[in-house]
């Protein structure tokens, strides 16, 4: 079983990365900084994507796009992100100017 990384880590280096890569990122909402899951809003050119934190099979991190295999609208985005917020309260969600909708951090989308 792999290592895991508190979310409050994770999310430090998600937005050290987006900086460094020339993309501006901002937390929109503090989860648990120990264990809390992570939805990354990735506002690009075509509308915007829902990235969720999921596992895998095998219980290796992945992402899994939680708005749907196209972008969507604000109002369509927003709607996801409360009814995750609902079921979780401790995620924090995160916000990445990506003009290509292409996450500016090394991830597997499922």
């Amino acid at each position: 079983m792999e290592a895991r990384v508190k979310a409050g880590i994770w999310v430090s280096m998600a937005i050290r990365l987006a900086d460094l890569a020339g993309r501006s990122g901002v937390v929109l909402r503090r989860g648990d900084a120990d264990s809390g899951g992570i939805l990354c809003v990735l506002r690009g050119r075509e509308g915007l994507v829902v990235l969720s934190q999921v596992r895998d099979a095998e219980g290796r991190p992945a992402w899994l796009r939680g708005s749907g295999a196209t972008p969507v609208d604000q109002a369509t985005a927003d709607a996801y992100v409360d009814r995750q917020l609902k079921r979780d309260p401790d995620l924090w969600v995160l916000e990445f100017e990506t003009p290509d909708l292409i996450p500016p951090f090394e991830c597997r989308i499922l």
